[in-house]
């Protein structure tokens, strides 16, 4: 049985990451807390609004109400990559090679790995951002679709236009898909090669996660009472064919997903806190952890792929070690 070393935390917790395999949890108002041979705490932010890990996975890159974009390694030390005023950081990204991007409001900036920082306007606001695996290039999660954006080129953008408010960005592995949640219970994606659609509808709830498996083959995602898991490995992406559903549990929803790093096997998080891990082969479950006071928010495997750092929205978080 796994199991689990719990971390009782004042709040709601925006994101768990693993930063350089140190659990990392960043709450709602601002304070980050870490497990480093006992628990360490910092105020990073007047509010913090979104937060994810560096591509080297060694410092934590998060965004605030204060409008300040912050680094902060495993040792503690915080930094301050980009501010803007008064404004909220309200989404960020973490690119190759340094690289980041951010936004708020309508604007998204990017600063690239020489320092320079390049600034794009879009007619309504931006919800999300992300980077490609391949090159240097962002895409824009905005209403009525997406934009990618070339940070290091003076070219025009590419939109790619779909109805709706799209609040969420992932790119597959590979470079090929580009994906979106939306306000309207659905994912939506495109086929970057000939800019194909690709809906993905049925969902009884919005979308708040989704994770790429390992090698790109799969994306799951909340938004229902199992983990939906749609099929990549052909050329036009899950088109015509049938998601997985992994660890139904009546009509409880599932409101966090995380790919393991190298197996196809995801752990899923519960609107009442539990925790359980699904292998794709075969849809076997083990239970990582019991229901707690509230949902899960975030997820993170560890890059062994043997701890799992969680998140919830009362703030009763902690660490599932697997191999235990």
């Amino acid at each position: 049985m796994p199991t689990v070393a719990p971390l009782d935390l004042d709040g709601h917790c925006v994101a768990a990451a693993f930063v350089d395999d140190i659990p990392f949890f960043a709450l709602a108002d601002g304070m980050v807390h870490w497990l480093d041979h006992g628990q360490e705490s910092l105020k990073l932010h007047d509010g913090l609004l979104s937060a994810t890990t560096s591509a080297k996975n060694d410092r934590l890159i998060s965004g605030g109400e204060d409008g300040k974009v912050m680094g902060l390694t495993s040792a503690g030390v915080a930094e301050e990559l980009a501010g803007i005023g008064r404004k909220w950081v309200t989404s960020v990204a973490a690119g190759p090679q340094g690289a980041l991007a951010y936004a708020s409001g309508r604007n998204a900036w990017v600063r690239l790995p020489d320092g320079k920082v390049k600034e794009f306007v879009h007619p309504r606001s931006v919800e999300g951002v992300a980077f490609s695996p391949k090159g240097m290039r962002i895409g824009v999660a905005r209403y009525n679709g997406a934009t990618l954006h070339f940070p290091a080129a003076d070219g025009k953008p590419t939109e790619l236009q779909w109805d709706g408010a799209h609040t969420g960005i992932t790119f597959s592995p590979d470079g090929n898909f580009l994906v979106t949640t939306m306000q309207e219970n659905a994912l939506h994606g495109w086929k970057l090669a000939d800019g194909k659609h690709m809906r993905m509808t049925g969902y009884p709830a919005k979308v708040k996660s989704m994770s790429w498996s390992a090698k790109g083959r799969w994306l799951a995602s909340s938004g229902a009472p199992a983990a939906i898991v749609w099929p990549f490995q052909s050329k036009d992406g899950p088109m015509g064919k049938a998601p997985l559903e992994l660890g139904t549990r009546g009509n409880l929803m599932v409101t966090a997903v995380a790919c393991h790093p190298t197996d196809e096997i995801a752990a899923i998080g519960y609107a009442d806190g539990m925790v359980l891990a699904a292998r794709f082969a075969d849809q076997k479950e083990v239970l990582l952890r019991r229901p707690g006071k509230g949902a899960i928010t975030s997820l993170a495997w560890d890059r062994e792929g043997r701890r799992i750092a969680f998140g919830t929205e009362p703030g009763d978080c902690g660490v599932v070690d697997i191999t235990a």
